[in-house]
């Protein structure tokens, strides 16, 4: 079996003194770092999709930016009967951090940890969100406040 899921995600950022810390998140029973997305629902806009992952998986709100960019890959949900193939699409965008508690994450989410931007890039598990972050850090230097 196949499927197609259409997803959004965000990279979570703040301002800490002279530097950009960004939210990581590790899922539940996975050695990975990853950042936080998920299928948007029927009628719902990728923006607001991606504000409300941000929200579940972090515990953490806050005011939606540019779009970073779109990621493709695909898994096997080996947890289904039978096994899928799951092709999944990405768009990922900047999230301003206002408010929020990182302890008030879903059941999805082992854990979520702030790391500066240049150590979220090495810390997280693959490639392609690599390259977000790094998308999203260029982004952010050009911002007015950074």
């Amino acid at each position: 079996m196949n499927r197609r899921e259409i997803s959004a995600g965000c990279v979570v950022y703040r301002h800490l003194d002279a530097h950009t810390e960004v939210a990581l998140i590790q899922p539940r029973e996975r050695e990975a770092w990853a950042l936080p997305k998920g299928v948007i629902e029927r009628g719902e806009l990728p923006e607001h999709a991606a504000q409300r992952e941000a929200r579940e998986e972090t515990g953490l709100s806050g005011t939606i930016g540019s779009r970073i960019g779109t990621i493709k890959y695909s898994y096997t949900a080996k947890w289904e009967s039978p096994p899928t193939r799951v092709f999944k699409i990405v768009t990922f965008y900047l999230l301003k951090f206002l408010e929020g508690d990182p302890s008030q994450h879903d059941r999805e989410v082992e854990r979520v940890e702030w790391f500066p931007i240049d150590q979220a890039i090495k810390n997280a598990s693959y490639d392609q969100e690599k390259e977000v972050l790094r998308k999203a850090r260029d982004l952010i230097s050009r911002l007015p406040e950074a």
